[in-house]
């Protein structure tokens, strides 16, 4: 028999906004908690920064949003689209569009997505929640969950069947350990607050990664900076001055910095820096969420069945949107169906065991192949098996290949030239990337 289930959901970004779609398709009812005062998430720019640069102060100034001014996407824009509801401008015969779109547009669409599928009425705006926890012993799960907010200087709770939990993870800045940083005396930024340029005027900067943000913002900040210093774990050129480019310098990692100011890298070259720009990623925070049985260690979080079910209180507890290297927008919508889908009936879940079991595989594979911990949710070359195991499981036919076949070339470019990796496939018509 299908079933409604009274649902908090906590998070209005793209992931919230494609789960609260689909649990209304499945006839749930639903509430979704935004602590800002528009729907994006983190597509909604926002020039602030938080008053401790690098995200260290617990009692910080918070600023939710991480974009750079400049902020392109890394995903083609037909790979930023949900299966049934395109991303502009995607005719695949169209040139006239850039493929790459800002982050402006991104948010455009969100909201275009949320208009025209009747999510904002259902959207708690201004509502922070701090407390996600059951109403009862662990082993009567078929009693609430507690969901506390503040909206207004104004504590609220309210009881729910199931909890859905979508509110990103590029809010809570990762660090790296670097031998002798606590007295080196320059200046130190995590990417999170990074918007512009301008304030590196001049500057000797040494970012700390070569992620995507890593390779963005070197480009952006040069054209204030001295000279830009990456280090990196995998050189793709000789170290020394990237090809191509003035001021941007590729190196191995930082082995540690000094206190007259000169940072150390495992190449044996040195440079005094006046800002070291930590590109290196972001936490997995869930400070409102109060149960035993799931943990953050390492940003894996776990135990998580097929990244999204807690196999303890699954059906009732799931995340969307943990999984990254991936394509994200196609993935949140499938691993939302699948949730709407498991809380009506449609689905069922594996016992607490089997599901346990699961997760310990994939614990077991990764360690076999010397994966680290902290790349548990991503992705890569599992992604398709785990698409379409999601499209299966939910009575979809099988991911059409061309989503795959794009991913790969943006993923073979990204890897050939770097810096220019847009350059090189906007040059490219799309029916090159199909196949």
């Amino acid at each position: 028999m299908r079933r409604s289930c009274k649902v908090a959901m906590i998070g209005g970004g793209m992931s919230g906004l494609v789960a609260a779609r689909e649990l209304l398709r499945e006839s749930h009812q639903i509430t979704v908690f935004e602590k800002s005062h528009r729907v994006g998430g983190t597509w909604v720019y926002d020039p602030r920064v938080e008053s401790d640069p690098v995200g260290l102060d617990p009692h910080r100034t918070k600023v939710h949003g991480s974009l750079y001014a400049s902020l392109r996407t890394n995903l083609m824009r037909p790979l930023m689209g949900f299966s049934d509801y395109p991303f502009t401008g995607c005719d695949f015969e169209d040139t006239s569009k850039l493929k790459f779109p800002r982050h402006e547009e991104v948010l455009n669409f969100l909201e275009a997505f949320a208009a025209d599928n009747g999510l904002i009425g259902f959207v708690k705006f201004g509502a922070e929640v701090v407390k996600v926890k059951r109403t009862s012993p662990d082993d009567e799960l078929s009693a609430p969950w507690m969901v506390k907010w503040v909206q207004a200087d104004q504590e609220n709770i309210e009881h729910f069947e199931a909890v859905v939990i979508c509110n990103g993870h590029y809010s809570e800045p990762r660090l790296p350990q670097i031998p002798g940083i606590d007295r080196w005396p320059g200046k130190q930024v995590h990417s999170h607050n990074y918007r512009t340029p301008e304030p590196y005027l001049n500057q000797v900067i040494v970012i700390v990664g070569k992620g995507p943000s890593g390779f963005d913002i070197s480009v952006d900040v040069a054209n204030a900076a001295k000279e830009v210093h990456i280090a990196s774990r995998s050189l793709r050129f000789k170290a020394g001055k990237i090809p191509g480019m003035e001021n941007i310098f590729e190196h191995e990692v930082v082995s540690h910095v000094d206190p007259d100011g000169r940072v150390h890298f495992a190449d044996g070259f040195s440079v005094l820096a006046d800002i070291i720009l930590y590109c290196t990623g972001y936490s997995y925070h869930f400070p409102f969420l109060e149960i035993n049985n799931l943990t953050v260690d390492d940003n894996r979080v776990g135990p998580l069945y097929k990244h999204v079910f807690s196999p303890r209180y699954g059906p009732y507890l799931s995340f969307v949107g943990i999984t990254s290297a991936t394509i994200v927008f196609l993935t949140s919508e499938l691993q939302s169906k699948w949730i709407a889908q498991v809380l009506s009936g449609k689905c069922t879940l594996p016992s607490e065991n089997e599901m346990m079991s699961s997760v310990k595989e994939m614990y077991d594979e990764m360690e076999e192949a010397g994966k680290p911990k902290h790349r548990t949710h991503w992705l890569y070359d599992k992604m398709e098996g785990y698409l379409d195991w999601l499209a299966a499981e939910t009575g979809l036919p099988q991911i059409e290949r061309w989503w795959f076949h794009m991913f790969d070339a943006l993923l073979k470019s990204f890897i050939s030239f770097g810096h220019g990796f847009r350059d090189e496939l906007e040059k490219m018509p799309y029916s090159n990337l199909l196949k």
